[in-house]
């Protein structure tokens, strides 16, 4: 009799230990998910208060933004990135660029970049701005859609942000960024503003300036910039599956081994002894 009940503790000791290290599991991978909620918040706050700042002018920017043969540390980027600005100065028409693949609203085009060289006395300061978004035509796949540029000073307001994001593209040369014609053409994949400064002798800064506000008419932009979000909700719904699983553990745990493995029998031998 006795032997006979060896097996059932053993089960049920491991079934407890497997319930455990279960209800263990998942709870901490719950508590992770909370954890990364956090983190993006987080981040989310730090940049909608950069955003808020006053924004900077020719002068703060030409002092703060070092350019790109310089490095930038950490504790620079994290001051400098998505600071507004409102700057002056005339765009160098002639260094435009379109990157390749972009999409806005759902639609592939290009990024237009043009270098604005800023009003003395910080005409020696270059800063490469993203103007806005144009479509691609796919009948001509070389042909630049119209984008009309102001000649005289102008007065942008944006907000400043690391160069645009590098798509995968095929070795050509050895000239990262460069398109395969060895940069005849105006149409790029990536842009590397390092690589850039060096072949135009342009005193580049080290970031780029997204430009906001709506296009004036005729200039064939669109500034439809995608919307910096927390992204807390998805990793609340995965904590919530977590703990939603430990607890159904729990329950299953207590169903089965401790309801109807003791109270139950409990219940009913007592019920058959009254009777």
């Amino acid at each position: 009799m006795r032997s006979s009940r060896i097996p059932d503790l053993w089960r049920f000791v491991l079934i407890t230990l497997a319930a455990l290290v279960c209800v263990a599991i998942t709870a901490s991978l719950g508590f992770w998910q909370l954890g990364r909620a956090a983190q993006k918040q987080e981040i989310f706050d730090a940049i909608a208060r950069q955003q808020a700042l006053a924004p900077w002018h020719n002068a703060e920017l030409a002092a703060q933004v070092p350019p790109v043969t310089e490095s930038i540390s950490a504790v620079l980027r994290q001051h400098l990135l998505h600071r507004p600005a409102q700057l002056q100065g005339q765009w160098l028409t002639d260094q435009t660029i379109y990157l390749d693949n972009r999409q806005m609203q759902g639609k592939v085009g290009f990024y237009v970049l043009t270098p604005l060289r800023l009003l003395a006395p910080n005409e020696g300061k270059v800063i490469v701005v993203q103007r806005g978004w144009v479509p691609r035509n796919f009948q001509d796949r070389m042909a630049l859609p119209p984008v009309q540029t102001a000649s005289g000073i102008v007065s942008i307001e944006g907000r400043l942000e690391a160069p645009p994001s590098k798509l995968m593209e095929l070795e050509s040369g050895g000239n990262s960024g460069a398109d395969p014609d060895g940069q005849k053409s105006r149409i790029r994949q990536n842009a590397d503003i390092a690589q850039w400064a060096q072949q135009s002798g342009l005193p580049l800064l080290g970031l780029s300036l997204v430009q906001t506000g709506p296009a004036t008419e005729g200039e064939g932009l669109l500034r439809d910039w995608p919307q910096i979000n927390a992204g807390v909700e998805k990793h609340y719904g995965y904590a919530f599956q977590w703990f939603g699983l430990s607890v159904l553990v729990v329950l299953l745990y207590v169903w089965f081994q401790l309801v109807r493995r003791f109270y139950l029998p409990h219940r009913a031998g007592k019920a058959a002894v009254q009777s």
